[in-house]
């Protein structure tokens, strides 16, 4: 009964080619709708993970102030050298650490001028960071400790100022200071903000807080754990030593921040989700909207082949057979728009991750999901059509002109 009832709906489906897929349309939109969105949030998220990543394993960020929510700002009590060698020192888990200053500024060679972060640190800030070097090398620890004006250069001041000559060996001015290019960095893109990585120099921390900035402030102090297991201990342990180191009261709150990757990319991949939830949710509206239309069509069938239903009841068919044909051509309008849309949203989806340079994550569960959707849309909306068909009295069919 089955195969028959199958043949019969791809028959009269065949039959009405055109109203067919005018009928599905909601559907396909739908579904080809939900597989982009979805893939695209997939493809996103999985973007802004790896530039995260790319900043480095298992790091915090430590910085001297705590972000002020609203209200005048709190007055700020730097980090010195002096926090960080205790970080190395006193916790346990560290791997490295890298004192940080920063500050933008303009640089040159000869005509070409640029201006680029100036990033004063230490030989671990490499290691931490897990960036390699292109050309040259880093900055020893005698440079470090005499401050020798010397410095690293990213992919773009290097294109800026040298094009294509070589950089290393020859010498940049900083503001008034003159600075040996010792060595160049190897590309890290952009990150997760959408900044330019490789728009830096780096010169040793000493050197920069004397030359460049004037005092011995430190902004911010990167950690690397030994294992991702270990870096909340880390953390925590890093919080009892400074708030001591600091002098914050047991009562007060921290006045310094320590942020890891973990927790950010939990952040962004929790509002990633959502944003894709929810756009999913309002593009699936368009399915709902498919099945009305497909009611509506199958009522119109119903309709039109009255005096076929009539037949084939007065000839001995059961209401369950009249039945599962016209739910079988509900399905069968359904099952065909969820494969046409999710077929048109994958190939939309791979343009558009090409387009805007994300990767294209195939999801097989999403295209299985939307499908299914689909097909129990059909269902749904095809019960009430079809159970006309089936209730009909053979008698008044046969008569219906």
């Amino acid at each position: 009964m089955l195969w028959s009832s199958l043949l019969l709906a791809w028959r009269e489906l065949r039959a009405n080619l055109l109203r067919s897929l005018l009928t599905t349309l909601g559907i396909i939109v739908g579904v080809a709708a939900v597989v982009i969105i979805v893939t695209l949030g997939q493809g996103v998220s999985l973007r802004i993970t790896d530039d995260i990543a790319s900043m480095g394993r298992n790091m915090l960020f430590v910085a001297p102030f705590k972000p002020q929510r609203s209200g005048p700002a709190a007055p700020q009590t730097p980090f010195r050298l002096d926090d960080a060698e205790a970080i190395a020192r006193d916790v346990r888990g560290v791997l490295a650490t890298a004192p940080t200053v920063q500050r933008q500024m303009r640089a040159s060679n000869g005509q070409n001028h640029w201006n680029a972060t100036v990033t004063g640190t230490t030989p671990e800030f490499l290691d931490i960071r897990e960036w390699a070097l292109a050309a040259g090398r880093a900055f020893n620890t005698a440079e470090l400790r005499s401050g020798r004006p010397v410095c690293i250069l990213g992919v773009t001041p290097r294109r800026e100022l040298f094009g294509p000559l070589p950089a290393v060996g020859a010498k940049i001015r900083l503001q008034t200071t003159t600075c040996e290019v010792i060595g160049e960095l190897a590309a890290k893109g952009q990150n997760a903000a959408g900044q330019d990585q490789d728009d830096v120099i780096l010169m040793p921390i000493q050197a920069a807080q004397r030359r460049l900035l004037g005092s011995d402030d430190v902004h911010m102090i990167l950690v690397s754990a030994v294992t991702a297991e270990q870096v909340p201990i880390v953390q925590e342990s890093i919080r009892t030593l400074l708030r001591e180191r600091r002098r914050v009261r047991a009562e007060d709150e921290d006045n310094f921040t320590i942020q890891n990757l973990e927790s950010i990319m939990s952040l962004v991949q929790s509002t990633t989700g959502l944003l894709t939830a929810g756009l999913s949710a309002i593009a699936a509206i368009s399915l709902l909207v498919g099945g009305i239309g497909i009611m509506n069509i199958m009522l119109v069938s119903v309709t039109e082949r009255t005096r076929e239903i009539g037949i084939r009841l007065a000839i001995g068919a059961l209401e369950r057979e009249v039945l599962a044909q016209f739910l079988i051509e509900a399905l069968l309008l359904s099952c065909f728009g969820g494969l046409i849309g999710a077929l048109l949203g994958l190939g939309i989806a791979a343009v558009a991750t090409a387009q805007f340079d994300v990767p294209f994550v195939l999801s097989p569960s999403v295209v299985l999901v939307a499908f299914g959707f689909s097909a129990a849309v059909g269902v749904v909306f095809g019960i009430m059509p079809a159970r006309r068909a089936a209730r009909m009295d053979p008698i008044e069919a046969l008569r219906h002109e």
